[in-house]
């Protein structure tokens, strides 16, 4: 498992490293503008009804369910089933695509009701959002190629194909002379890279031998269980795309550029998200359904708890930085081009603000798969809709006094409320509990975290004062450079021997 949680990680590491490439050529060339709001707000439609329908529905339901029948009835009946969910999906992106290019004004009207009086920004959306929604069909095919993958132990490629998104919009953002307008440019790249992503999966199921056929669907035993899993599992992955929707359409109400700080804000928060908390996620979720089906509860708890360390190790020192640095951050990596410093500061106030639930969604994947790789996708519903309701109600409740702000601190003070309930309804129902190295090792990676902090506000302050003029860039080198000593030594002082045997176990974990 750890061998498979550093390959994914380190691939999605690769996928954000050309992901934060392209950010910067969108602060250079779009900046923060009435085109820039158009493009996030068309790039952001077909990636929620991804969200929503593909990587968080889909996988809940299907991975659980392929590992089950594969225990069960061998590999073959599995990719059987596999191939009806794809004939069935397939059918129904068709559908949602064509409905959608009808309908876009009134799906943009909706998703950003703000934009519907201005001149630009609504017609710019509407037609950017025409280009870039086929590539929800294209990816959506992907997930379910790239669960079959995953279900059998194979996540390399689907991990790798993430790289292309980011890739595709840089070339095609490099060609913007060529289109309309550089927004257009970035739509056409999003489509490519669906293209993309589908081909390098599907080649790899291929050698793999286990591609899924377009045949005929049945509603067979397992295509039930399938849709009783996958309906609730959307629900719960609707519930949680409200609070992205939420902020999308208060955003179109607030100034020009608010859209546009929340997504800068954004992307720098789902880096450790995305290189830990997702690639821990796909693996925990495979590895802890494969031993739930063959009785293996400890070793599938066992699992869960070392992942929990592990996410927290990597993404502790993230939560620091956005929480008591955030102006450096987002001067030092945006501040050029069309992103002004006052772009940069508000787009820092959110990265604060999303700072403080970066704990808590780190967290979310593997509480909420200690419900889903025992087939239970209700549970986490209970959870999420709770968390929505006080997510969207401080957003329209803090908006007027605070802005985008409100946003992000809207969407983290809902995110702590959706783990304590995991937490809560895991523990009720005997799901999870801390075993004795839980206990000894997560106050002293706690303890870890304050010497961090400390280092950092005490670093930083001695900067301001003796090099207040001090490059951005600079200033965040030698606060990564402090903090990384701190946190290592910490660790280091803090774990002794088992630290350094931990180190080596994965080590060993990668190398074999």
């Amino acid at each position: 498992m750890i061998r498979n949680i550093f390959s994914v990680s380190a691939l999605t590491l690769v996928s954000r490293l050309f992901g934060f490439v392209r950010d910067l050529m969108f602060a250079a060339v779009l900046g923060a503008g009435a085109l820039a709001d158009a493009f996030f707000v068309a790039f952001r439609i077909p990636n929620q009804f991804r969200a929503i329908f593909g990587e968080g529905a889909f996988n809940a339901a299907f991975v659980p369910a392929f590992a089950r029948a594969t225990a069960e009835r061998g590999q073959n009946v599995a990719l059987v089933f596999a191939d009806h969910v794809f004939a069935l999906l397939l059918f129904a992106q068709l559908v949602l695509l064509a409905a959608a290019m009808v309908f876009m004004p009134a799906v943009v009207m909706l998703l950003a009701p703000g934009f519907s009086d201005d001149p630009v920004r609504f017609p710019a959306a509407v037609e950017l959002t025409r280009i870039t929604f086929p590539y929800l069909a294209f990816i959506s095919l992907t997930v379910l190629v790239g669960g079959v993958l995953n279900a059998v132990g194979r996540f390399a490629a689907y991990a790798a194909a993430q790289i292309l998104l980011s890739v595709s919009i840089i070339a095609a953002l490099l060609l913007a002379g060529r289109f309309e307008s550089p927004g257009h440019a970035a739509a056409w790249g999003v489509v490519v890279a669906g293209l993309l992503q589908f081909l390098v999966v599907t080649g790899d199921a291929l050698k793999a031998n286990v591609m899924v056929e377009l045949r005929r669907p049945r509603v067979t035993s397992d295509v039930k269980l399938f849709w009783r899993n996958f309906v609730p599992a959307t629900v719960g992955s609707a519930g949680s795309q409200i609070a992205v929707l939420a902020d999308t359409i208060i955003a179109s109400y607030l100034v020009v550029g608010a859209v546009s700080w929340l997504y800068y804000a954004d992307r720098l928060n789902q880096l450790p998200i995305g290189v830990i908390a997702v690639a821990v996620g796909t693996v925990l979720l495979s590895e802890m359904s494969r031993r739930i089906a063959a009785g293996d509860e400890a070793g599938a708890r066992h699992a869960q708890l070392r992942a929990i360390e592990l996410t927290l190790v990597f993404s502790l020192p993230a939560v620091a930085a956005f929480v008591l640095v955030p102006d450096v951050i987002m001067k030092a990596l945006f501040m050029r081009g069309a992103f002004t410093e006052e772009d940069a500061l508000k787009s820092a106030a959110a990265l604060a603000a999303y700072g403080l639930g970066l704990t808590a969604l780190v967290l979310v994947r593997p509480f909420t798969i200690s419900f889903h790789s025992r087939g239970d996708t209700r549970t986490p519903v209970i959870a999420v809709g709770v968390s929505v309701v006080i997510n969207v109600a401080l957003k329209v409740a803090l908006m007027r006094p605070l802005g985008h702000v409100a946003l992000a601190l809207g969407t983290s003070a809902g995110v702590w409320v959706n783990v304590m309930m995991l937490a809560w309804f895991a523990r009720r129902q005997g799901l999870i509990g801390l075993d004795d190295r839980a206990k000894r090792v997560l106050p002293r990676l706690f303890l870890s975290f304050g010497i961090l902090c400390a280092t950092l506000v005490l670093v930083g302050l001695g900067i301001r004062t003796a090099a207040p003029r001090l490059d951005a860039k600079l200033m965040l080198v030698a606060l990564m450079g402090a903090g990384g000593l701190a946190y290592g030594a910490a660790l280091v002082i803090l774990f002794g021997k088992d630290f350094i045997a931990d180190l080596k176990r994965l080590r060993r974990g990668v190398a074999g």
